[in-house]
């Protein structure tokens, strides 16, 4: 078989309800894409034919129809043909291509097709600043056919005039594209008004201006965010203003309490003065849950729908200095606005301790002011560090039993190590700041409230078979205070081993995580999940191994419901404790 070459045949009518229809999210993405070109035909003129005039886009609405009027560049017949008439060709892709292209927003030559989408008929009268006494008129129904002919004179500029599909009401209702106007075009350089109204771009960004003392642009600031903050009002703004990287906007906090697993990030991205995108997120880190912003760069690269933008270099670029930025725009109100930033910190603590891990400028910036969750409320680090005589004491418990009255009775709170960045922003503090952590419920952190008691065996074994149970591990000891007789701490690692090796976690768990995890639990050797130590210096425990034994017995049997009581890591059958210490104490009153 003879091998030819073909050239590929495109399907006209079926490319341009593709193209049309289904390039764009919204319908009102046409409002976006024919202000581009009217404002792109302006900054053309002003590039091309450096006549004075006075750029001016206006939109106007009719029960049936929308229309754009510009008094840009226009279109001679022949650019009528070769750009307007032609799918992924622009003028303004052209004067880019040729280094020539500042200020204009569009690229690739399909904004016109919008039009097509959202109308049943598109006219369009031209006249170009080339041949000022030659107007045209372009007449299309599907994209597909136009035709094009002369046209009463009129003054140099466009106007496209779409005639609305039946079932796109909202397109003819002025209130409705006015908030679309205000959402896409608020930072346009030229002026862009609907029905003759005040410009919807009239009031400059306060980032561009040079004229404000810092109070207004404070003022500003915040109602500027507050246009583009769909969820809290914004507490304090951050300016962004960085040149090398062609970036500007605002960055704000939310002023509305949020937790670990908020994240209310929302940026809006407007290139070279139109908003492309609100839902890029992604340009701020993701533990800024709490944080909004909006900015322009005429670096970042918008898709061909120009509803999002190119995740390449440039965009991680802006993040990392989208990044930096709010992280020295923090500093500075911690700095310079003490009431702020206490507000900052009350609203946002939990959420800035997971930030302050994954970000090690946060965590210098805020490590000595935020608060832990501890067994006495929140308190900073310092101030755990002054309690606990450079000690900070930690534990994994769900519920905290006697763990909390022994520390309670030492004067000192426990951090709630299982809330959210708690016991990683603990070990990071002490590891950088000095101080040591004491982690109840393990090995090295027993050993540092619980000594080893001098005592002889025979005592040492009285006691220790006197509270033996198959879910403890009894250990004599001494610790402060001395009135308390014992204390149960819940084995982390034993819980841990007991948990994974367990038939739940094969059903639960899958294999390849639960075979690693038992790997791990391999190698512990504690089985029984609570310890208890017995205080050698409570007097009760002293005389425990010196009793007869009818009378030893009646008295461990009387602490037992303590036992039961202070222990929630194993089941306990409260109502057998209390019958037994019922009993024990009914015999002892009955012993002359």
């Amino acid at each position: 078989m003879t091998t030819t070459i073909r050239k590929t045949q495109v399907d006209l009518a079926g490319l341009m309800r593709v193209l049309g229809e289904a390039l764009y999210s919204t319908p009102f993405v046409a409002i976006r894409e024919l202000v581009q070109n009217a404002h792109d035909s302006c900054v053309r003129r002003k590039l091309e034919a450096r006549d004075e005039f006075a750029p001016a886009i206006s939109v106007r609405v009719t029960d049936d129809s929308l229309s754009f009027i510009d008094n840009g560049a226009g279109l001679t017949v022949d650019e009528i043909h070769a750009y307007l008439a032609t799918v992924g060709t622009g003028y303004t892709r052209a004067l880019r291509d040729q280094g020539a292209g500042e200020g204009l927003i569009g690229y690739f030559g399909l904004g016109f097709l919008s039009a097509f989408a959202v109308s049943d008929r598109v006219e369009v009268w031209t006249c170009s600043y080339r041949t000022p006494d030659q107007a045209h008129r372009f007449v299309s129904r599907s994209g597909e056919t136009y035709s094009v002919e002369r046209a009463e004179s009129r003054p140099i500029g466009t106007e496209v005039r779409l005639t609305l599909k039946p079932g796109l009401p909202e397109l003819a209702d002025a209130d409705v594209v006015l908030a679309w106007l205000r959402r896409y075009c608020s930072l346009l350089i030229h002026p862009v008004d609907l029905n003759g109204g005040e410009p919807v771009n009239a009031d400059s960004p306060p980032w561009r201006r040079t004229d404000l003392s810092p109070l207004r642009r404070r003022t500003l600031s915040l109602e500027f965010a507050s246009r583009f903050e769909p969820t809290f009002a914004p507490m304090t703004t951050i300016t962004v203003d960085v040149p090398d990287a062609q970036l500007s906007g605002l960055i704000w906090v939310q002023d509305g309490s949020t937790y670990s697993s908020s994240d209310n990030r929302n940026v809006g991205v407007f290139v070279r003065g139109m908003l492309i995108s609100d839902e890029e997120r992604d340009l701020l880190p993701r533990w800024a849950g709490f944080v909004g912003a909006v900015i322009e760069s005429a670096a970042l690269q918008p898709t061909a729908s120009r509803e999002s933008l190119k995740q390449d270099a440039q965009y991680d670029r802006v993040a990392e200095v989208l990044r930096q930025r709010l992280i020295d725009g923090l500093r500075e109100i911690a700095t310079n606005d003490a009431a702020t930033w206490r507000r900052v910190l009350g609203r946002h603590n939990e959420a800035l301790l997971g930030a302050a891990l994954a970000d090690e400028g946060l965590f210098d910036l805020m490590a000595e002011q935020l608060t832990v969750p501890t067994t006495e409320g929140d308190l900073t680090l310092p101030a755990l560090l002054a309690r606990g005589n450079r000690s900070v004491y930690l534990t994994q418990e769900e519920r905290v039993g006697f763990e909390s009255i022994l520390m309670r009775a030492l004067k000192q709170p426990i951090v709630l190590g299982r809330r959210f960045g708690a016991a990683p922003f603990c070990a990071r503090y002490l590891q950088k700041r000095g101080g040591k952590l004491v982690s109840l419920g393990t090995d090295t952190g027993d050993r540092s409230v619980f000594r080893d008691a001098v005592i002889d065996e025979e005592s040492r074994s009285t006691l220790e078979s006197g509270f033996s149970a198959p879910d403890r591990k009894v250990q004599v000891c001494t610790f402060e205070p001395a009135h308390l007789p014992f204390a149960l701490i819940t084995d982390r690692e034993a819980m841990l081993k007991r948990r994974i090796e367990s038939d739940e976690a094969d059903r639960r768990i899958g294999q390849a995580v639960l075979g690693l995890a038992r790997q791990f639990t391999r190698t512990i050797t504690a089985d029984a999940p609570v310890r208890m130590y017995l205080n050698h210096a409570n007097p009760v425990i002293r005389m425990l191994p010196a009793l007869p034994e009818p009378r030893r017995q009646r008295a461990l049997a009387m602490l037992q419901p303590l036992i039961a009581m202070m222990s929630d890591a194993v089941a306990t059958d409260m109502e057998r404790a209390m019958q037994m210490f019922c009993e024990a104490l009914t015999a002892e009153l009955e012993t002359p």
